[in-house]
């Protein structure tokens, strides 16, 4: 190894392990640190291979304010005295790629950056390579270092798929999207009506958010049909008010965020009967959703 690239890789490795968090940056879903689950060749070939979810991109997305499209240029791997905290049995890498296309990035980003990726050796003890692969990395900037970036989270470099690359797209345009929906926090209170004829009413469910805005759930029940429900966005909920789709931005608020049942404080003030259907009609619409599908740990 080049002498001189062998000391600024060790000073790097300090300055981005010890980076925090800046005011104004969405917390990442996992703290970027040597100690977190490192990621391996053969863990980003599985995501690749089966297609890494929406739920789990959703996640890097929308804690990262660098995306970027690139091609690995280089590893070198560095000494484990000169790594801090590096996890034992694991090698830390300082990777530098050759950025194609930046999907979301204030400030913009030079052609080539680099950045640190602790890594597990494969059973036989082989260093996963990198080299001219294609990658996608959600990231922060390095104050004062305008050619380096910090992984949000050890998984944070994948290998670059169409599929993977139109999700990370789409979602990043819908997050700054006018119209893109509240973060969920938790439910408020519920509320059931019972109509004229046995079986029917409707029950309505109020989503706390971190930004206040209204979000309810409404469920229609009729004599011999399936009950009907739909998000509203809003004080009213009208006729336009409908589920959300599958691997959208408010489905992943929905199914990501949602506890898996009512809580009791919920339907404190509701008789008990009214409770009982509150409960189902809840149970309804986490079933309609279906699982959130997230794979990472965040």
């Amino acid at each position: 190894m080049n002498p001189l690239f062998h000391v600024t890789a060790s000073a790097l490795s300090i300055a981005l392990v010890a980076l925090p968090v800046h005011a104004g940056q969405m917390p990442p879903p996992a703290q970027v640190s040597p100690g977190n689950a490192p990621v391996s060749r053969d863990a980003v070939q599985q995501e690749s291979a089966g297609g890494i979810g929406y739920a789990d991109i959703a996640d890097l997305v929308l804690s990262a304010p660098v995306i970027a499209d690139a091609t690995v240029r280089s590893t070198a791997k560095i000494k484990p005295a000169e790594a801090p905290n590096l996890a034992p049995g694991l090698v830390r890498l300082y990777v530098e790629v050759d950025v194609t296309a930046l999907i979301r990035g204030a400030d913009g980003l030079p052609p080539r950056i680099g950045y640190l990726l602790d890594v597990a050796p494969d059973s036989a003890g082989r260093v996963p390579k990198f080299k001219k692969a294609r990658v996608l990395i959600f990231a922060r900037p390095v104050p004062g270092a305008v050619n380096q970036v910090q992984l949000i989270a050890p998984d944070a470099q994948l290998d670059w798929t169409p599929t993977a690359d139109a999700r990370a797209r789409k979602i990043a345009r819908d997050a700054l999207a006018s119209d893109a929906p509240p973060v969920i926090t938790g439910i408020g209170n519920a509320f059931h009506v019972a109509g004229a004829l046995p079986g029917e009413g409707e029950t309505q469910i109020f989503l706390t958010t971190a930004d206040q805005r209204p979000v309810s759930l409404s469920v229609l029940r009729r004599p011999g049909e399936q009950p009907r429900w739909a998000v509203a966005l809003s004080e009213i909920v009208d006729e336009s008010a409908a589920p959300p789709a599958p691997e959208t931005l408010l489905w992943y608020r929905m199914a990501c965020a949602l506890p898996p049942t009512l809580p009791e404080r919920s339907t404190g003030s509701l008789e008990a009967a009214d409770a009982t259907i509150a409960r189902e009609d809840y149970a309804y619409v986490l079933a309609a959703l279906g699982p959130c599908g997230r794979t990472r740990k965040v």
